[in-house]
């Protein structure tokens, strides 16, 4: 059965969160959808339309349900989670997906999600460097490596991991093309 995920972001989110995770499961013939604030493509920090192909369809939170998708990708960009963390519908979205055990893949400030959705609890989980007070605050472990498997999460801290962790996102998703 064909895979599906969706990604959770906002204007500002970083460029290269984005991307690579999207194009890298677009290559494993998963089925990726794209859910902003507003339904639209947005702008990254640099530049980048999200999504880059223009003719790739964008949700609003109001059009997706936790139940179609195997995987969440939360990409970073800590201007686009200072915003997105206040979508009260996308931390509702987080929350769900979360409860019913599916496999998340967060990377950078986008664990600010997790930690608004109150989903990190005695977990393992990596983030931005800045915010292990934060996650430890929210009552899980910090580890800076580059990649953190707990159980459904997979977390990694920085960009220049995003090889490792798409490959440790890919492996667990068992994707069967």
């Amino acid at each position: 059965m064909k895979k599906k995920a969706i990604i959770l972001t906002g204007e500002l989110a970083q460029d290269h969160e984005f991307i690579y995770p999207f194009y890298r499961l677009l290559e494993e013939r998963i089925e990726v959808d794209v859910c902003t604030p507003s339904g639209e493509a947005v702008m990254g920090i640099l530049g980048t339309r999200l999504p880059p192909n223009k003719t790739h369809e964008v949700k609003k939170i109001s059009d997706i349900s936790p139940d179609k998708y195997d995987l969440l990708v939360i990409p970073g960009g800590v201007k686009a989670m200072e915003k997105l963390r206040l979508e009260k519908e996308f931390i509702k979205f987080i929350k769900i997906f979360c409860e019913k055990n599916k496999l998340v893949a967060c990377i950078c400030s986008g664990i600010q999600m997790m930690i608004s959705a109150n989903v990190i609890q005695d977990r393992i989980v990596s983030g931005y460097y800045s915010l292990q007070i934060d996650i430890e605050n929210a009552k899980a472990i910090y580890k800076d490596l580059e990649v953190v498997e707990d159980k459904n999460y997979i977390t990694t801290a920085h960009y220049k991991d995003m090889g490792p962790w798409m490959a440790a996102v890919i492996k667990k998703l068992g994707n069967e093309s």
